[in-house]
């Protein structure tokens, strides 16, 4: 039998106006948000969901963890809002969401938690809103990067990890990979992620790439140079720990790939598996990029790619075509929201990202960095990151990327 949690939402004043005038023209509205809970959920459990609620014209962020009834009660004023649920217990994390939902009446609904579990293989860091080139004029864009990290208490091996960036890039734009629900009549995601332009994987026999528990993997994802020697408010990506995006025949814009430092190892260089995009560099969203990390299941990816249907166009858009990757495939992904924009719509369904993470402008030096869990890192000895498949709860946009602090 199912049960479910019930979250009730009632409109009411959130802050007075300066002037001390009632800013409400109309009568209190309600929104009952009803929640089905998976069987596996213990019996009788206080399931200790969180509840987050944005406004999304303003942005104004409220959230509330349910008290011992599975009810949380907001006082929310009319508008069209975001509301995100999620709760973890173990490994096993549960999350719902709903978009643009319009308050402008009392109404109910219903969302239908989805069952995924915490990664092992995480995304740490985000780099990809570039810089300014002072003291020099101008911006710069070619220093983009990404961070991994082994959040388990055992060994993984990168081998045949793949990564790439989801379609639509931005999250202002129209995402015409949503299909009609015939039964409710509203757009739904696919059953698969699209992932355009590029695909990169790690090459490696299984065990050639191991990252032991708490170890970090950097990714370069354009250039693998010290970019801070010409611009300081850059990073230097001339490491030999770091990884590389590099194929000079595919990629041959060296604005953006210019030959790997000294310092790069030549088993960092990275494999491109399929290319269907026609840019001449690696194409990644400046403002709101959604990152996947993932690793086939059953059947190897260089031949899940050859197969009928694998590689598709956007619908209306035959130019954008991506590899449709399933969901279950997915070891980890974060979403990133326009910070500029109030047009922002998810790419991600509830299971792989309940939430995005705002990135407020665009080459400034800003990163997507994953909050620490402090405890559970005091308890294991190594860094352990927040992990609840909701970038809204994991990620925090830092003014310093982390290869510069």
């Amino acid at each position: 039998m199912k049960r479910f949690l019930t979250l009730l939402f009632s409109a009411a004043f959130l802050v007075a106006c300066q002037s001390g005038d009632n800013p409400w023209s109309g009568s209190l509205l309600s929104l009952t948000v009803e929640a089905t809970l998976p069987d596996t959920l213990p019996e009788g459990g206080n399931v200790g969901a969180t509840v987050s609620v944005e406004e999304i014209s303003s942005g104004a962020r409220y959230k509330k963890e349910t008290g011992s009834d599975g009810t949380a009660v907001f006082s929310l004023q009319s508008g069209i809002y975001r509301i995100s649920v999620n709760n973890r217990i173990g490994r096993t994390v549960y999350n719902a969401s709903a978009d643009k939902i319009r308050v402008t009446e009392d109404r109910r609904l219903a969302l239908a938690l989805s069952i995924s579990e915490a990664g092992t293989l995480v995304v740490k860091e985000l780099y990809t809103s570039g810089c300014s080139k002072a003291p020099e004029e101008g911006t710069y864009q070619s220093d983009q990067y990404v961070i991994l990290h082994n959040n388990d208490d055992r060994t993984v091996y990168l081998d045949s990890l793949c990564f790439g960036t989801l379609s639509p890039y931005n999250s202002t734009a129209v995402n015409s990979w949503l299909v009609d629900d015939s039964e409710t009549g509203s757009k739904t995601f696919p059953d698969f992620v699209p992932v355009v332009t590029v695909v990169w994987k790690f090459p490696g026999d299984g065990s050639t790439y191991p990252l032991e528990p708490g170890e970090d993997a950097l990714i370069a994802l354009r250039g693998a140079i010290d970019h801070s020697a010409a611009y300081p408010l850059s990073v230097n990506l001339n490491r030999s720990d770091c990884f590389v995006c590099y194929n000079s025949t595919l990629f041959p814009n060296t604005v953006y790939h210019p030959a790997p430092g000294d310092q790069i190892r030549q088993d960092h260089i990275l494999e491109v598996l399929v290319k269907t995009g026609q840019s001449n560099a690696n194409t990644i969203s400046l403002s709101s990029p959604t990152f996947v990390i993932f690793k086939s299941k059953g059947i190897a990816m260089e031949d899940y790619i050859l197969l009928p249907g694998v590689v598709q166009s956007a619908p209306g858009n035959t130019a954008d075509r991506a590899v449709t990757v399933p969901y279950d495939w997915l070891l980890d992904a974060v979403e990133v929201f326009d910070g500029r924009s109030s047009n922002n719509s998810k790419r991600l369904a509830p299971a792989a990202d309940a939430g995005f993470v705002v990135l407020t402008d665009v080459f400034k030096s800003h990163s997507i960095i994953r909050n620490i869990d402090e405890e559970a890192t005091r308890q294991c000895g190594y860094e352990i990151l927040v992990d609840t498949n909701n970038s809204s709860n994991d990620f925090y946009e830092s003014e310093i990327p982390s290869l510069r602090r």
